[in-house]
């Protein structure tokens, strides 16, 4: 299990060649414009400008995503959470959207319509949850 890392983007909302982008780049670790745009254009049926990543890759910096590291004339950039973190932090924002709903017979009408794999999925859930409180009080 993933925990959830300190550092969380500022931004988490990523277009589609952003989050194409990023995988990318968790995929091949430390990248220039040019590994990017390279393996874009590896399927012949894409098209996309050198300046368009050069363009995602700042934005995916200013959004938090990517540190940008400058030397002498070559620009290179790495990613500053895992996949796998990532997937914990959006784990994490959307189910604080969906427990700020406050309600808690919306959250159990939500719970009544779950297939028996989703309820097996969230008794393991509360299992885990209630090791974590206990391991917490000792």
């Amino acid at each position: 299990m993933t925990p959830l890392p300190n550092y969380r983007p500022k931004q988490l909302s990523l277009g589609p060649l952003e989050a194409e982008i990023l995988n990318i780049i968790w995929e091949l670790g430390n990248v220039t414009v040019k590994d990017v745009h390279e393996r874009i254009l590896a399927d012949p049926d894409r098209e996309l400008a050198y300046t368009s990543v050069t363009t995602v890759l700042r934005r995916l910096t200013e959004k938090g995503w990517l540190l940008c590291d400058r030397r002498e004339r070559t620009f290179t950039w790495q990613p500053r959470v895992t996949r796998s973190e990532a997937q914990a932090i959006k784990a994490y924002e959307q189910l604080h959207q969906f427990l700020a709903v406050g309600n808690p017979d919306v959250v159990a009408a939500f719970a009544d319509s779950l297939d028996q794999a989703s309820i097996e999925q969230l008794e393991a859930i509360a299992q885990r949850i209630q090791a974590a409180r206990e391991a917490r009080e000792e």
